[in-house]
């Protein structure tokens, strides 16, 4: 039996309506638990670069809630002064939406990490134990070859001294840029020095092969093969650790020594 044209596209379109109520109603309960995941994927990263869970330690969602909240204090600190905003609720802020909002952002000077807004305020994670800071954490961001790089790098209590550096979003060439994420490259980081001695942000990723920490402090070894990639993580590590962004609450807050 064939049907006329009008009563076609009428089909189609109730198909489409029932459908799109179907699609839009599944978003609204799922938002909730996509929200819940995306906490808990920072929350590993998080321990993850602090030394706190290992690289592919399977824990349940319980226990990484258990052991973020046991060893990590989340704190908003003004990206301008460094003064930490104890009023205010982290949990509820997000700096990646507020580095896109004019109202909470502002025009970052030109940089080689191509970073084009620093957000008013930032989230920094405290690893403190035994009522000690022992670490902080700080999110990073920059250009690498193909993608925007997002990430957290781990310091000492002397805001010195790297503990770890970990990467959760990019789009680089797997196998080449890529191996940002490989936890061979990640480990060379560990003991690096951030700051010369006129405290100015001077860790870089090398061309080639850099020495032990002790020999060559400020120096990671390149990734094989991604030229531009490895240079966006030195940029774009030395950009948020630097007077735009991170640098006034670090240099306020360190443990020991001057920067």
């Amino acid at each position: 039996m064939q049907h006329s044209t009008s009563y076609i596209v009428l089909f189609a379109a109730i198909v489409c309506a029932i459908c799109s109520v179907f699609v839009s109603g599944a978003a609204v309960l799922l938002e909730e638990r996509q929200q819940e995941n995306v906490t808990l994927d920072r929350q590993k990263k998080v321990l993850v670069v602090a030394g706190l869970m290992g690289e592919g330690e399977d824990l349940s969602s319980q226990d990484v809630e258990q052991r973020f909240a046991d060893n990590i204090v989340a704190e908003l600190v003004d990206l301008q002064t460094g003064a930490v905003l104890e009023a205010e609720d982290p949990e509820s802020y997000n700096q990646r939406r507020a580095m896109k909002d004019p109202a909470e952002s502002r025009e970052a000077p030109p940089n080689p990490a191509q970073v084009r807004r620093v957000p008013n305020k930032g989230i920094v994670y405290k690893v403190v134990q035994d009522g000690e800071t022992t670490a902080v954490i700080v999110p990073i961001s920059g250009k690498g070859l193909w993608s925007t790089l997002y990430g957290y790098i781990a310091l000492a209590a002397d805001h010195q001294t790297v503990l770890g550096i970990t990467f959760y979003e990019h789009g680089e060439t797997p196998g080449l840029g890529g191996e940002v994420d490989n936890p061979r490259w990640k480990a060379l980081w560990a003991g690096r020095k951030v700051y010369d001695d006129r405290g100015r942000p001077a860790i870089t990723v090398k061309k080639g092969a850099a020495g032990p920490p002790a020999a060559d402090p400020y120096s990671v070894d390149g990734l094989s093969g991604a030229t531009i990639t490895s240079r966006g993580v030195g940029s774009l590590v030395r950009f948020w650790l630097g007077p735009d962004a991170f640098g006034p609450y670090l240099k306020a807050t360190r443990v020991g020594g001057s920067t």
